[in-house]
């Protein structure tokens, strides 16, 4: 099980409280030897070489469909738990998200962007780390969240899932990094309208 810490921020722009999550874990991911990655080339060569002009055409994928959804299904599951209408994607907040991911190649530094959108940030060493892990770590803070005192239980986090479930926010967009050098894994999701905001209640 992975080591998880948080911190809040505040972020500036909208006056939201925003946080960014820290994930770490001790279980090492697998590398192939060096034999089986020669092996593998050696076979993808030989594949290609004997590659015909009659070589049957597979239909085009739409990888980006199944990770927008990789984000997408459980934030919805977690709005639907509270009786709110589910988030939309939104190709704009896909693009910010990914354009400031791109940023954090080289540092997978936990640092917000101070966009013009509700921000949640996440990090996990290695880079074995899904979608869906980011959003359950997020939402599993609702166990903090106290909806009477419109608070999170003290010494916890619980502005992740608040922006989750804000009702107010109908789009996001999210974008996934793997840092250079090993730094582990980067994802970002911007919402908007952007929720968090003090005195407010989320729903």
């Amino acid at each position: 099980m992975p080591l998880i810490q948080a911190e809040k921020i505040v972020d500036n722009v909208s006056h939201s409280q925003l946080h960014h999550y820290i994930n770490t874990t001790t279980q090492p991911f697998g590398h192939h030897s060096t034999k089986m990655s020669h092996f593998i080339s050696v076979l993808l060569f030989l594949l290609l070489a004997t590659t015909t002009t009659h070589a049957t055409i597979f239909p085009a994928q739409k990888p980006r469909r199944s990770f927008a959804n990789q984000f997408l299904i459980p934030q919805n599951a977690a709005r639907a738990a509270v009786r709110l209408r589910p988030l939309v994607w939104d190709q704009k907040l896909a693009h910010y998200a990914q354009w400031y991911a791109n940023q954090r190649r080289n540092d997978c530094a936990l640092e917000h962007s101070n966009g013009p959108y509700g921000e949640n940030i996440f990090w996990g060493s290695g880079t074995g780390w899904k979608p869906a892990q980011a959003v359950s770590a997020w939402v599993e803070e609702r166990q903090w969240y106290n909806y009477g005192k419109n608070s999170c239980a003290e010494g916890q986090m619980c502005g992740h899932y608040t922006q989750v479930v804000w009702s107010n926010t109908r789009r996001v967009g999210c974008a996934s990094v793997v840092c250079s050098g090993g730094q582990g894994t980067f994802m970002t999701c911007n919402y908007d309208p952007p929720g968090n905001y003090y005195g407010e209640r989320p729903y």
